[in-house]
């Protein structure tokens, strides 16, 4: 898959550095390529046409983890340090990214009201380290809610608000990061969704960091995440099964919850856990056969769990014809189904 990463060259001009709706327009309104996985072919339309390529009984299966104001700043003796969120280890310690100036590991971080944290070790890979705050539980959220920013990278020179990085149906907080897949739903798409009767189903996986940095990007094995899969969403998930319908998972994060279950216990079951499951190519996919994802940045670890739902030559082909139509990258960007 290195040899695809290396011949994708996104414009800048393609990076989405605004949410749609900033331009009048609804969030259902981006792009929508649907990727056919049998032969490859491609058909470009909106999202808020995603209805007509679901069919009666398919189940959507969706992230509804919510996303956390994850950056913070605080001061370390005179130094200036922003902190980026990883993933929470305990009530009171995080794996975290330090950006800024040299910082010392025994000198605390701190922050207005009194909080401060101190590192107490590395993180679960170089270069996040695990940080132990004095606060936890509601005083920790309080706090975070009141001093934290959402996290934004370099293509983003708007600090827009936290409710534009989460989902409309985004309930329970815990990611880092958007579960981005689902930004383009709305709940007029959603209403129509469910009046052609097809069916959706909610579980969390609390996303990490997603990029370090400086061209370095998490190692899946050591970049666990947090997964809850409840009962209502496995019951109605094996009845589709049961019927011959699909099951259409919305982002990454959800094929990765799904499969680790059933790659765990050899069936679909409800269940919380960790994961750090890596999905490529040679990855035999047992409970989701589409997927809903946006176009992100062309590093491995996207590209190759893309790759266990199509051949790589077809993926690349498809990816090609979406910078030619100016298909928009990242969070705020156009979508693609691949089913």
């Amino acid at each position: 898959m290195n040899e695809l990463v290396m011949k994708f060259d996104v414009p800048s001009s393609l990076n989405a550095s605004a949410p749609v709706e900033t331009q009048g327009k609804s969030r259902d309104d981006v792009k929508l390529m649907v990727l056919k996985r049998s032969t490859g072919e491609s058909e470009h339309t909106e999202f808020k046409q995603l209805s007509d390529f679901l069919n009666k009984g398919d189940v959507l299966v969706l992230n509804n983890s919510r996303t956390i104001p994850a950056s913070l700043t605080g001061t370390q003796g005179n130094r200036k340090v922003t902190i980026r969120l990883s993933r929470k280890v305990t009530e009171n310690s995080w794996d975290a990214l330090l950006i800024g100036d040299i910082y010392k590991a025994l000198e605390p971080i701190e922050f207005s009201g009194g909080v401060k944290a101190k590192i107490i070790g590395k993180g679960s890979e170089q270069p996040l380290v695990r940080l132990e705050f004095n606060v936890n539980g509601t005083g920790f959220y309080d706090f975070l809610y009141r001093e934290g920013e959402p996290i934004r990278y370099e293509y983003i020179k708007t600090p827009w608000p936290l409710n534009c990085y989460q989902t409309v149906y985004g309930s329970v907080p815990g990611s880092v990061e958007m579960a981005s897949a689902g930004r383009a739903f709305t709940w007029k798409l959603m209403h129509t969704l469910k009046e052609k009767g097809i069916k959706m189903v909610f579980l969390q996986l609390h996303t990490g960091l997603s990029y370090y940095g400086d061209d370095r990007w998490p190692t899946p094995k050591n970049h666990p995440e947090e997964y809850h899969v409840p009962k209502e969403a496995v019951q109605e998930i094996i009845q589709a099964k049961k019927n011959g319908k699909r099951v259409i998972a919305i982002g990454t994060t959800v094929v990765r919850a799904l499969e680790t279950v059933s790659a765990q216990y050899g069936e679909l079951r409800p269940t919380r856990g960790v994961t750090n499951l890596y999905i490529s190519k040679e990855t035999p996919l047992k409970i989701v056969d589409g997927l809903v994802t946006g176009l992100h940045e062309p590093e491995a670890s996207h590209l190759d769990l893309l790759s266990a739902f199509i051949a790589e030559e077809k993926l690349f082909h498809a990816y090609q014809g979406a910078l030619l139509k100016n298909y928009k990258w990242h969070e705020f960007g156009d979508m693609n189904l691949i089913v």
